[in-house]
Order: C-alpha cells, then structure tokens, then sequence
C-alpha cells in the first residue's frame, strides 16, 4: 500500500486534534473529489515499518485524541490488508486513542454484506474503528456547512455501538 500524506495535529478530519493518514488507491473516483491524485494506487510512498513507526510516535503525545483513516479510500481490499496489522499496534499502544476512517462505501451495502469491498480482514478492521463516515462524496449533495463530511448523504457511525446491536447508530454533530 502507498500512502500519499501524513497531517500531525490534524483538527479537520474527527473530534479533537488527530493524526491522519491519507493512503493511497480508490475506485469511486467520485466527481469533485477534493484529493483526486489519490484515486492511483502507486501515488506517494511506500507505507511500510518505519512509516507506522512514524505514526505511532506521532500518536504518542496526551494531547493527541487519535487516528484518522482517509484516502484515497481505506477499506479497498489491498489497503484494508495493510491498514490491519497497522490498527493492530495502535489498538495495542493507544487502547484510549479514538480510530475515525472515511470511506465511499456504506457500511450495511458494501462492508457487512457480500461485496467487492468484503474481504478476509473487513470484520477486524471494523472492529478496531470507533467512528465511520461512509458514503460516497457526491457534488450534487456538497454541503461545507456540514461537520466532519462533505455531503449530505454522507453518515457519521458510531460503528462500536452499531456493531454491537442491531442497527445503525448515527452521531449528530450538526
């Protein structure tokens, strides 16, 4: 997997100040993305050792609330294989820090049921996130006074409390 930027001290992307992670590789190629160049699978570098060490020593400070997954688009099959072992050792070190991921899927259509997006560590990684914001971005529906999304058809899932009941769990901000 590549990855094409890092944002320490990141406010713009999850509650508090965060560490996000931009991976490279999408298949929506929804019109009027707003980080196009990451929709390449080869663009940035290279995420390996050495930058999950780099995210975990960011991670580190008290001051920091979490990680946040975005793209490009996290749950592609190729990146959820190596986003997994990632979230592993974060879950390990920061059991308190909060995981946010942004993905064009949605939750109940595409990763708890049978789809392109499903592969062999879907459920574990879904496990290790506390908040979702899934659906695809979609121009028609922009709407830059909404929190934490960029259109109205976008959700924001407390995915533990969804995950462990039987429905889907929003969280408001607006």
């Amino acid at each position: 997997m590549n990855y094409g930027e890092i944002k320490n001290c990141d406010i713009a992307d999850g509650i508090g100040v965060r560490v996000s992670l931009f991976v490279s590789g999408c298949t929506h190629c929804c019109e009027g993305c707003f980080n196009k160049m990451t929709w390449d699978f080869g663009y940035g570098k290279l995420f390996n050792a050495e930058t999950e060490n780099e995210l975990l020593e960011m991670l580190s400070p008290d001051y920091i609330d979490g990680l946040t997954l975005l793209g490009g688009e996290p749950m592609e099959p190729d990146n959820q294989r190596a986003l997994v072992p990632f979230l592993r050792r974060v879950r390990e070190k920061f059991p308190t820090k909060s995981i946010w991921c942004y993905t064009g899927c949605v939750l109940e259509k595409h990763l708890l049921a049978e789809s392109h997006w499903r592969c062999e560590c879907t459920d574990e990684m879904l496990s290790m996130i506390d908040v979702l914001v899934d659906g695809e971005f979609i121009l028609a529906r922009r709407n830059i006074s909404l929190a934490f999304r960029g259109s109205d058809n976008q959700r924001i899932v407390d995915l533990k409390k969804t995950l462990s009941g039987s429905e889907t769990v929003l969280i408001d901000f607006d």
